[in-house]
């Protein structure tokens, strides 16, 4: 009796699967594509904020050109790339084609960090250590993701960056 159970169980089964496979608009198994992205925003700091991380007066810098960086945990660089803001001075990086190797070692808040490279204002073009840029922003995650029904992305966020004018006293250093 167990056995007649088992081949009508099987057969039914088999059936259920074919329909599916020969049934158009029954979407198959789609894979969800997970991207992992780096938000930022670039400033041109304010004279009267000359080394220190205020931003007060800042302006945000459009076409800012920002690198991200990620190292595994052997030290190799495993994703590197340079992006570049919006009107608004904001970052939205799409780490197309990033991959950890470990995944609490390579994982972006610990292999990460996002440099400013390149000011488009020839007013406002030296490299200011704000979020310390100078050697890379470290990542952060601030529960922020984008969802789709075949699309999830994490948000990470590298906190503001900052170019300084070249032509800040050593009056205005506070």
């Amino acid at each position: 009796m167990a056995g007649r159970h088992f081949s009508i169980l099987s057969l039914l089964i088999l059936v259920t699967f074919s329909y599916i496979e020969a049934t158009p608009g029954v979407p198959k198994t789609t894979k969800k594509i997970d991207e992992v992205v780096v938000e930022a925003v670039v400033y041109c700091q304010s004279c009267d904020h000359f080394g220190t991380w205020s931003l007060i007066g800042a302006k945000p810098i459009p076409s800012a050109k920002v690198s991200v960086t990620c190292k595994s945990y052997n030290g190799h660089v495993s994703y590197y790339k340079v992006f570049e803001t919006d009107k608004n001075g904001y970052l939205y990086a799409p780490l197309e084609g990033f991959k950890m190797q470990h995944y609490v070692l390579d994982h972006p808040l610990q292999s990460c960090y996002v440099k400013p490279v390149w000011s488009p204002l020839e007013s406002c073009s030296l490299l200011s250590n704000v979020n310390y840029g100078l050697n890379g922003a470290p990542l952060r995650y601030e529960k922020k993701r984008l969802h789709g029904s075949k699309y999830e992305a994490v948000i990470y966020a590298a906190g503001p960056l900052a170019f300084r004018p070249s032509e800040c006293s050593q009056t205005h250093h506070q």
